[in-house]
């Protein structure tokens, strides 16, 4: 995800590759506006911006924390959080590109660097991270795939919705695709090697049904009588 973040960029400066896309999708962003779809999707946006999503995380990190009796939630939404807001930073700082013009925006008007999505990238590590927690607990396959299903279509209307308002173009929300992915599954990973290093020093957790019915049922399992094979009888006995 990293070399292909890089080699979005590389198109970006080159004007050519993906980049050649900006202008028209943007234009065909244009074209879809409407008086009425323009406040609903101004609303939208707002849900993953800079108000909206520290919000979702503060719930979230509650509800599943205070439910779950564990800092597991905090620690996994805060990390991808964090790691969110420090990358949407350092990249606009880095690569300051411009965003459209003003022309082409829906207000209200934002003027920071347009490379990567912050947005975007807020919606796919920090919604992500949430989903995960969220189907670690979940026992149907339906209702994981409804979990996951929810969070990648926030993740893409998220950086499509950005695109249409004209607030960035399409490969800064590419990028912030790219880059949220890339870190989600840097968390996701850690966690589970945190998990396999705990079960391996510590045993499987009782607490956790499916764990504590296996362990139970081996340690419940009765024991096979040992028989002793046949003994060939001795020279001069007759073999009854």
């Amino acid at each position: 995800m990293s070399v292909a973040v890089a080699q979005v960029y590389d198109n970006i400066t080159d004007a050519d590759g993906v980049a050649g896309l900006d202008r028209p999708l943007l234009n065909f962003a244009i074209s879809l506006r409407s008086p009425l779809l323009d406040m609903i999707l101004t609303g939208y946006t707002e849900i993953a911006g800079p108000i909206g999503m520290p919000i979702i995380a503060i719930a979230a990190i509650l509800i599943l924390a205070i439910h779950r009796q564990s800092w597991t939630p905090v620690i996994l939404i805060v990390a991808a959080g964090g790691g969110s807001l420090l990358m949407t930073i350092a990249g606009k700082d880095l690569f300051g590109r411009d965003r459209p013009p003003l022309a082409d925006a829906v207000p209200p008007y934002e003027y920071s660097a347009s490379f990567p999505s912050g947005h975007t990238l807020n919606a796919v590590a920090v919604v992500g991270v949430i989903a995960y927690l969220l189907i670690l607990r979940q026992k149907t396959f339906r209702a994981r795939t409804v979990t996951i299903s929810a969070a990648a279509i926030f993740a893409i209307t998220t950086g499509l919705n950005r695109v249409y308002l004209g607030h960035h173009w399409a490969t800064d929300v590419l990028g912030a695709w790219m880059l949220g992915a890339a870190w989600l599954a840097l968390v996701i990973t850690a966690h589970r090697l945190y998990l396999t290093v705990r079960v391996l020093r510590d045993g499987p957790d009782p607490s956790r049904p499916a764990l504590h019915s296996v362990t139970a049922a081996h340690k419940t399992r009765p024991r096979r009588e040992h028989v002793a094979p046949p003994t060939k009888p001795a020279s001069g006995e007759t073999d009854v």
